[in-house]
């Protein structure tokens, strides 16, 4: 319904209400503005309405606010208006610095404590696992192992460094030490011993000549008589009937054994005994007579060898020329001077043999100290008594050529695989 043309005339005029509608009450003369305005504003509404027209603006009853003004020295001022709920985000503060800095040291130190605790939670359970199983282990022994009476860490309660560290190193301690029991109690640690002991017991029979040897040659290898330490060679002097060899220089006073045949089994047998006569063909003379007399001694032999010279001749190649030998036959004493000294191969028995005027003296060894790889010979001339006053050696026409020069007892391996030095 349209309204009347007497109310079209009114638009825009303020509508003054009666005094009747009022109920005869006392009206303030700015209530009655304001009501006028409100009436107004309706009609105006109604008239847009009915008229199609809805972009006609709402007349302003009020004077509208001033824009408030932004500072220049804040330009990120917040900006309000006389409405509370039309704000923009424009009007949020900057964040300083330092407010950010305290923000995040904030945090990191609550994380900082957080896991301090943790870790000190972590060692001290720990700590009570290792000293529970130690009290376990040593009251299954019969032991008894006194501990403190330990406390859970209360809340709030930070270990010292040092605590720190001792839980840590007791803790490593006893994992170490379980670790060495399971070993031990292992199958497997029994059958890896046994190796070892095998191993080791293998060297030493094998090489043990090496390590003794080595330890004869520094200290005396035999007892010789203050008799015998002669100082003028060249005095006859009574000596028993029983053969020796002595060798002032490296303290030898050694039997020989002259009853024995040149094969390798009676020169090993011989040996035992002292130093054995090498007598082949071309060098078989003896003590007073014209030719070589060959004499061979061990140098090293296994420990487990019979016989109490093994090591008679560890030191023989302390020898230089000059050095005087002596060599008691048929109660007199010979006395040699050395000439030469030679290394050579076992089977070069000719360097043994060779033609001569003289009384000779050889003495043969093993070289070097716990091998029998080569032979030391060590060559000396008769100078007492006088060697033009020595006798022919008997002859021989028996072969040298299967002879060997006899050396060391075979070594360990030798033995198992049966060869022979």
């Amino acid at each position: 319904m349209k309204p009347d043309e007497s109310e079209e005339r009114r638009v825009g005029t303020p509508l003054i209400p009666q005094r009747s509608l009022l109920s005869g009450a006392h009206v303030p003369a700015r209530e009655q503005a304001a009501q006028a305005a409100s009436a107004s504003i309706a009609r105006t509404q109604l008239e847009s309405i009915y008229s199609g027209n809805t972009t006609t603006p709402t007349p302003q009853t009020t004077p509208a606010a001033p824009e408030p003004q932004v500072s220049p020295q804040h330009p990120q001022q917040e900006l309000e208006t006389n409405n509370p709920y039309e704000r923009t985000q424009t009007n949020l503060k900057e964040v300083q610095e330092a407010q950010w800095k305290n923000y995040h040291s904030a945090w990191q130190d609550y994380y900082q404590k957080y896991y301090e605790r943790y870790y000190v939670g972590q060692v001290y359970k720990a700590r009570q696992a290792l000293e529970s199983k130690v009290s376990g282990e040593g009251s299954a022994k019969g032991g008894i192992i006194a501990s403190q009476p330990q406390t859970s860490p209360k809340e709030g309660e930070v270990f010292s460094h040092d605590e720190a560290m001792y839980d840590l190193r007791s803790k490593l301690l006893g994992t170490m030490r379980s670790s060495a029991a399971k070993v031990r109690k292992s199958r497997h640690f029994i059958p890896l011993t046994a190796a070892i002991v095998v191993i080791l017991i293998f060297l030493f029979l094998q090489y043990n000549r090496v390590l003794f040897a080595n330890v004869q040659a520094y200290i005396s290898p035999g007892d010789i008589d203050p008799a015998n330490i002669i100082i003028d060679p060249t005095t006859n002097v009574a000596v028993s009937p029983d053969p020796k060899l002595i060798i002032p220089k490296i303290n030898i006073d050694v039997p020989v054994v002259y009853d024995v045949t040149p094969d390798y089994d009676s020169q090993m047998k011989a040996m035992e005994k002292g130093v054995a006569y090498f007598g082949i063909p071309g060098a078989n003379s003896k003590p007073g007579q014209i030719g070589n007399t060959v004499l061979s001694g061990h140098s090293s032999n296994d420990i487990i060898d019979p016989g109490d010279f093994k090591f008679i001749f560890a030191r023989l190649d302390h020898l230089v020329k000059g050095d005087t030998i002596y060599v008691n036959y048929e109660s007199k004493r010979y006395t040699y001077t050395v000439t030469k000294m030679e290394v050579v191969k076992p089977t070069e028995v000719s360097k043994l043999v060779y033609a001569t005027d003289k009384p000779i003296l050889t003495l043969i060894t093993c070289t070097p100290l716990g091998t029998s790889l080569n032979r030391l010979l060590v060559t000396a001339e008769q100078v007492s008594p006088d060697p033009k006053a020595a006798t022919a050696a008997p002859s021989t026409s028996a072969s040298t050529q299967s002879v060997s020069i006899p050396g060391n007892s075979p070594s360990f391996v030798d033995r198992l695989l049966g060869n022979k030095e």
